[in-house]
């Protein structure tokens, strides 16, 4: 069991004893070409050292497997759903279970979210917001943002156009682009005729690396979105400096090495978001609040992502650190709340 990550801190009352009460299960592509991510879910999800108290079903990668796997849960008794991990699933199982049936999806598809269905992903606007927010903090108030051509791209505008309201930022016109060819000369352009103040970067696709180069030196803060987390910034001589959103460093290292201690490979955020909304299973299944009003608690939850709470929209709030890229390392320099 991974000590010193239990849901609730210091209010959490007495818990009944374990198997008593509520069962969910967690959907995880066990087979097919995601099978490996599947196997990091259940990997994360065993650290918990309770088995019978969530169940582990293969959901394929297709949305008839998963429907399936999930109607095979509830009948066997789940209350509760954790997973799938893809938006198309997400939406087709919260609509074949039921409004009764709450579902904690590990999509960070902000979008499928909305009655029985809950996002648990960590969301374009939840980086946004987190770097947004920091920015202006420090005297930033010029902010443009580039990103790839795609649907990412596009949820990262929405969310940065969203931040930038909720924090007084001047957002440029976004650059849509995959190619840092003449990018200074399209934020000079897109600013209005002068260089914003800082550059977002949500995506390491594409030529991520070039643009990092074209923008480095320019007197510009870099910033970075959870995505990040999917590479070493620190590698990257041209990210010295930049700061990016990410789970706590702290709350989520005895975790990575329980974790690579047992498969052997360090874990990310995926690992994360599969044992904390496990966690939060099993703690509202033995409080007997399995159900949509328990996920709402006004308490919220903390796990080894950090603290977070759901809302009636389907929606998560959660906070965030800010790192800042130093060289062979990343420091903690700034968080945001919820």
């Amino acid at each position: 069991m991974l000590a010193g990550c239990g849901l609730g801190g210091s209010d959490t009352p007495d818990l009944p004893p374990i198997g008593t009460v509520g069962k969910a299960v967690l959907l995880a592509p066990l087979t097919g070409e995601s099978a490996n991510l599947g196997q990091i879910m259940q990997a994360a999800a065993s650290l918990g050292g309770v088995s019978a108290e969530v169940d582990v079903r293969d959901s394929g990668t297709t949305e008839d497997s998963a429907v399936a796997a999930a109607q095979a849960a509830v009948a066997a008794g789940a209350q509760m759903i954790v997973g799938p991990l893809f938006s198309g699933q997400c939406r087709a199982v919260a609509d074949a279970v039921g409004r009764a049936i709450p579902v904690v999806a590990l999509s960070n598809d902000a979008a499928i979210g909305g009655g029985n269905l809950f996002v648990f992903g960590i969301t374009a606007l939840q980086s946004a917001k987190t770097m947004f927010g920091y920015a202006a903090s420090r005297g930033l108030q010029r902010i443009a943002i580039v990103v790839p051509p795609g649907t990412f791209g596009t949820r990262s505008i929405e969310a940065a156009t969203v931040a930038a309201t909720g924090f007084g930022v001047t957002l440029s016109s976004p650059i849509v682009t995959d190619s840092a060819e003449n990018l200074l000369s399209q934020l000079q352009t897109a600013s209005g005729g002068t260089l914003p103040q800082a550059v977002y970067l949500p995506s390491v696709s594409g030529d991520f690396a070039a643009i990092a180069s074209a923008l480095a030196g320019n007197d510009l803060q870099i910033l970075g979105s959870d995505q990040w987390s999917t590479i070493d910034p620190t590698r990257n001589p041209d990210l010295q400096g930049a700061w990016f959103a990410a789970p706590d460093p702290v709350g989520f290292e005895a975790f990575s090495l329980a974790l690579s201690e047992q498969t052997g490979a360090p874990p990310g955020i995926l690992a994360g978001l599969a044992y904390d909304a496990v966690e939060m299973a099993r703690l509202l299944g033995r409080l007997g609040q399995q159900s949509r009003d328990g996920l709402l608690r006004e308490a919220g939850f903390n796990g080894v992502l950090g603290p977070y709470r759901f809302q009636p929209d389907g929606q998560c709030d959660r906070a965030l650190a800010v790192l800042n890229v130093a060289q062979g390392a990343t420091t903690l320099i700034g968080s945001s709340s919820i």
